[in-house]
Formats: C-alpha cells, structure tokens, sequence
C-alpha cells in the first residue's frame, strides 16, 4: 500500500489534511517562506505519532514537526519541494499533571504557553517563560527553539525551565525521560540534546516544566536615558540594590516610540517626545507591591532618573508593557525590515550599537534602525528599515547581514539569541561557527537520524 493510500486511511479519524486544508501550515508566520507539503496530519497521542513515524520511515518522506507555526526564522515551514509531512502537534493539548508541591507541570507539546501560564496560576505557582505569541506558540514549538521572552534575565530560556521530556525518536521509539528532578546525574543529559534542535533530531510529545512560587509583589517603571551606556549603569546597580528581583529590564529606543505612535495612538505613552532610549523595568518578590513600588521609585530618584515614570496601578504597569509587546507587529504593519535577532555580552552592547549605528547609515543613507530587546539577558532585535518597505529590501540582506554579523563577531556575541536558525540562518550559520563545531552537530543529527527525515534543509 501505498504512502499516500495509507495516510487517506488515517484522514476520517486521524485529523490528516490535504490539499488547499494545509496552505495555512506551509506559509511562515512572517510570510516569507512558502512551502508545500503531501498533506497535514494532526495525531492526539504519542502513539499515532510513532505511527507516523514509522510509516515516514518505511516509505522515506520527511516529517516537518510543527507546534503553532509562530517561528520567526521558518523552522516550521516545508521546503517547497512537497514531499514532506507536516505534524502538527495542535491536537495533543492535555495538560497532564500540575504538582504544586514538586513545583513541576506535565503538558502535551500541543499546549499553548498561555494555557501553561494560566494552569500555574490556578495552583498558585508560576510559569515565567512570556513573549508576546503566548496565546498561539506551542510547548513543543518553544522548546524546539529554546525560546526566551522578557523573563530570561531571572528564570532563564526554555532550557532552564524544562525537567523532562518525551521524544519520539527518527526509529519510532519513544525516549521516556519525563523525569521531574532538579538533581539527576545518571549519565548525559539527553533532554538538552532535543531542546534547541528546531525538530531535526526527534519530535517532542511531552515535557516536565519547571514552575515557580507565585510572586505576590510586583513593581513596574519606565525610565528615560540618555545612551545606552546609562542603561547598563542602571541594570547593574539596581541588581546590586536588589538582586534578582529584576525580573525583566527592556531597552527600547526612539524609533521604537515613533512606531507606536504611529501605528497604535490609542496605547499611552508616558512622555511628551520620544527619548533617545528608555528601558521598562519590573520588579518581584514576595510581600507587598507597594514596598516594592516604593524602593524602587527611591532607587530611580536617588539615582538622577529624573524622566522616570513609576506604575502606581495594575493598569499603569499594563499599559507600559502594552507598549514593549507592541513594537513587533507596529514594524509588521509599517512594511517590511530586515531584522536581527542577536546576543551580546551586556557590557558590550552600548559599543555595538554606537559602531554598527554609524557603519550601516554611512552604508545606507536615511535608513531607520529599530532597536530593542532585552538588555537583562544581552539579546537584542536590531531591525533596519530602508525606503523600500516592500519585500524588495531583502534584496540588499546580504549587505546589511554582513555589517551586523561582523560587529556581532568582533564582540563573541551570536547571531541568534531566541528565535534560532531555521531556514533564515542556515547559512550564515556555517561560516559563523567553527568547523569542528559544526561537525559535531553533524555527528549528532547522524546518530539519531541517520535517514535525514527530520525537518530537512533546517539547522544544518
């Protein structure tokens, strides 16, 4: 029987799209990467997905693992071949077991990190991964790319927040490691191998999260500065007055305002003309939001952060994060960027920004660069928009690449810090790290999918 033969036995029960039905799956949420797949199939148990497994295996289709299709560097997108499988993990939505007293959550891989979010508080626990896509990512998806958000500063990426988890294996085999411990030195730590690895290595079913005790005091400030150097002043000295109770600190620069001004009037903004810079902070802790607001505001003024603007309500710290979670989609709706998505040491971030600033508009008179992220964890989103804002910018990508890349180079900073590589970096990823290096990665991907089936064309 045939690849196509069997799938059509699955459709009626198994959820298995074709056709127009999977045009939704083969375009990237940027809508940059448009490819085409034999069919969609949606499993609901760790069981139909070793079948699909197995049957990709026996008839040598490709399986494109995909969780909410949210990746920003078109992991989850076929290639335009069509002789792929998508899987969606969207069906396999349980969340299994919260246990308030391990402090750990089990969840199906198709579960939404909003759901996460809103399971942990019910058991009055925290899960602190966010990022603006919680509603629509995957935990299967945001552990395939370790991905970080405004949190990373004090709990970390999905790496640090993930105990365990359940992988099918290129094989059909499932590696049960759904182990919830923090101490477990029995040899390699297979689950890190799989966290990170956009779908290439196996197919994530299931994960053993890492939750928190529900902070009962928060503090929110939005803080003008000069340069970006000041910033960095004021992060290290706000974590020596308090600790790791900077939960995030955002740097956000003019042009980021402008945007939002432009496109979403509606959201408030604090100040009259857009600052050079600005950064949102936020504050937890145990005890009380008004102590916490309190010493914070005395830190800021003490400290001559005169343009300082301090919630004093659950509604004022809400609307300042309006404003941070709205800077992606004012760039999406203002054309099109060409963006970075880049990590450096924190101390060196005020230099790379003054030196690639000066190297891309000398090299791109009357370009706009928007530029924001999170200082906290030295990840930041470096984006340039010329006067094209059509998808004819991409045009001059290599150029601008090769100006941020090498600046990133020159500081031992990394080209991708949360989004991964994708089908975006693939190249650059292979003349950006050491042969050796990538050779290794090979070795690995060989020895659990010898056949190449896993996500081609992605990472590697």
């Amino acid at each position: 029987m045939s690849f196509l033969e069997q799938l059509h036995q699955w459709q009626a029960s198994h959820a298995i799209l074709f056709g127009a039905d999977t045009a939704p799956y083969c375009l990237d949420q940027r809508r940059r990467y448009q490819g085409q797949a034999i069919a969609v199939a949606r499993p609901a148990s760790t069981e139909q997905v070793q079948q699909l497994v197995r049957l990709c295996a026996e008839h040598q289709v490709a399986i494109v693992p995909q969780g909410g299709n949210t990746s920003l560097c078109g992991a989850a997108t076929p290639l335009n071949e069509g002789q792929s499988l998508i899987v969606s993990l969207e069906r396999m939505k349980d969340i299994i077991q919260v246990d308030a007293d391990n402090n750990t959550m089990t969840v199906q891989a198709g579960v939404t990190l909003a759901q996460v979010q809103q399971a942990a508080l019910a058991a009055n626990r925290l899960f602190p991964a966010n990022w603006a896509a919680a509603a629509s990512c995957q935990i299967g998806g945001a552990l395939a790319t370790n991905a970080g958000g405004v949190n990373v500063l004090r709990y970390g990426n999905m790496r640090e927040l993930t105990l365990g988890l359940e992988v099918v294996l290129a094989s059909g085999e499932v590696w049960d490691g759904l182990r919830g411990l923090r101490k477990d030195n029995t040899g390699y730590d297979l689950k890190q191998l799989f966290v990170g690895s956009e779908g290439t290595l196996g197919l994530i079913t299931q994960a053993v999260l890492r939750l928190y005790p529900l902070p009962t005091a928060h503090a929110t400030a939005l803080v003008a500065l000069d340069n970006p150097a000041a910033a960095v002043d004021l992060l290290r000295g706000l974590q020596a007055e308090v600790g790791d109770r900077v939960t995030s600190f955002e740097l956000i620069s003019a042009p980021c305002l402008d945007l939002l001004k432009k496109h979403f009037p509606r959201l408030a903004q604090p100040f009259d003309t857009s600052p050079a810079w600005c950064v949102l902070i936020e504050l937890s802790d145990g005890g009380d939001s008004v102590a916490l607001t309190d010493r914070l505001a005395e830190y800021l003024f003490a400290h001559g952060c005169m343009d300082a603007y301090v919630a004093q309500t659950l509604g004022e710290a809400a609307d300042f994060w309006a404003l941070r979670e709205s800077i992606p989609e004012a760039q999406r709706i203002d054309g099109v960027s060409i963006k970075h998505d880049i990590s450096l040491p924190i101390g060196a971030i005020p230099d790379f920004l003054k030196v690639c600033d000066a190297e891309m508009l000398s090299a791109f008179p009357g370009a706009q660069i928007v530029a924001f992220g999170h200082l906290g964890d030295g990840n930041l989103h470096y984006n340039l928009f010329l006067a094209d804002k059509t998808a004819a910018v991409y045009a001059h990508e290599h150029a601008v690449n090769e100006v941020v890349y090498r600046n990133v180079a020159a500081r031992n900073g990394s080209i991708s810090a949360e989004h991964g590589i994708g089908q975006l970096k693939r190249d650059t990823l292979q003349q950006t790290r050491p042969s050796l290096e990538l050779g290794l990665m090979r070795h690995i991907k060989a020895a659990l999918d010898p056949a190449g089936l896993f996500n081609p064309g992605k990472v590697l």
